[in-house]
């Protein structure tokens, strides 16, 4: 698959790629080091944000704008809210805090992986850091 023409649909495929999988835009681009690192770094950041303050950091209901911010991790979020918005995993105090921020720093740094993966699709060209 080509993306050097910069048509809408290759640009939107490299973008909902890059929000599903952490990632997957940069391995649609051959650039699966990058993709590795990505995916690696996202995860284990949301990973580590969820056990430090439970899954009730994701609160689409209560902390509305810490869940906008989550869910550019991944629509992965999304079924995290549904189970966590019952309110059966109250979480208080700094655990609560400390969790939601590195749900959201995850889902933030995603956002502008994202952004970075379509620019190189748009651009048609992988910018190497070695060059």
């Amino acid at each position: 698959m080509e993306f050097k023409n910069k048509n809408v649909f290759s640009l939107t495929f490299v973008g909902l790629a890059s929000w599903i999988v952490p990632g997957a835009g940069y391995f649609l681009l051959k650039e699966k080091s990058r993709a590795i690192i990505v995916f690696t770094v996202v995860v284990l950041t949301f990973i580590t944000g969820l056990y430090i303050g439970s899954i009730g950091v994701v609160d689409p209901v209560g902390a509305k704008m810490w869940y906008v911010a989550q869910i550019m991790s991944s629509p992965a979020v999304a079924a995290i809210g549904y189970i966590s918005a019952g309110g059966e995993y109250p979480v208080y105090g700094r655990p609560s805090e400390v969790g939601q921020i590195y749900t959201a720093v995850a889902g933030l740094l995603n956002l502008l992986c994202i952004i970075n993966s379509v620019y190189l699709a748009y651009a048609g060209r992988v910018e190497s850091s070695g060059d």
